[in-house]
């Protein structure tokens, strides 16, 4: 999997392609922990190149999701593709974590 960062303003997106499972999450994991000890609170996720997610990969967006509660920051997820829009509403995280439809419309919502 491929992790691409940047920053428009005081969004900070990441951009993931290929494929979030077991063996990819942890690096993930590590680059969120280390976003987090830098000041922002606002963070989207662009999937619209991640082919495929498993459990461990939930797992990952979960537990950003309750750090970013904690911190009281604002996530989002952008431009799923079918499949993966699919795991995530049999999984119920589509309730949990807010999507959207473009990483614009992403950016606008939690500006």
């Amino acid at each position: 999997m491929e992790i691409a960062v940047t920053t428009d303003s005081d969004i900070t997106v990441f951009a993931l392609q290929g494929r979030l499972d077991a063996l990819s999450s942890p690096q993930l994991e590590e680059r969120i922990s280390q976003w987090l000890e830098q000041p922002g609170d606002k963070l989207v996720f662009d999937l619209g190149e991640l082919d495929y997610i498993s459990s461990a990969g939930l797992r990952v967006f979960l537990t950003t999701a309750k750090k970013m509660k904690a911190h009281n920051g604002k996530f989002g997820m952008a431009a799923l593709r079918e499949n993966v829009k699919d795991v995530f509403t049999v999984s119920g995280f589509i309730a949990i974590i807010p999507s959207f439809d473009t990483l614009g419309a992403a950016k606008d919502a939690l500006r």
